[in-house]
């Protein structure tokens, strides 16, 4: 082994997912489907060493598969960046639709909050006896159970 390559930081596939906080089944299956191109192999054990380059990648990755992307879309993202600025409005525009999509779930995930927040609102009433607040915040209940059931009316 040459001096040089000493001095190369190089990971296992366990090193590399405490890294990126990928699990290594999804390390695999992300270089199976090509999302990550494929990682050299110790010549001897034949087991991937990851490089620092691809802990960084995976670090991107995971950030992207934490908001959600789908798979589609992390690999056209993953591509898009060798293409700088030609690519900026498409990546915008993934980017965009993501964002549309994250802020949907977290209105939908707020109304979720809000009628489990009511409906402890109205036993509290029931269990106190207080018969008028309990028939109004069940109303309420009513209320945002439609729009859970029907999010688009």
């Amino acid at each position: 082994m040459s001096a040089e390559q000493e001095l190369v930081q190089t990971y296992t596939i366990k090193e590399a997912s405490e890294q990126c906080g990928l699990p290594e089944s999804t390390l695999r299956y992300y270089e199976s489907i090509g999302i990550i191109d494929a990682v050299a192999r110790d010549d001897s054990s034949k087991h991937r060493v990851y490089s620092e380059d691809d802990i960084n990648l995976l670090d991107a990755i995971a950030c992207l598969n934490a908001t959600g992307l789908s798979i589609d879309d992390m690999r056209t993202y993953l591509q898009n960046r060798t293409h700088g600025a030609d690519a900026a409005q498409e990546q915008i525009a993934l980017l965009q639709a993501q964002y549309d999509r994250i802020q949907s779930e977290a209105k939908f995930l707020s109304l979720r909050e809000e009628y489990v927040r009511t409906k402890i609102s109205y036993w509290r009433a029931i269990d106190d006896g207080d018969e008028a607040l309990a028939k109004r915040v069940g109303a309420h209940a009513k209320t945002i159970a439609r729009d859970l059931k029907f999010p688009n009316n």
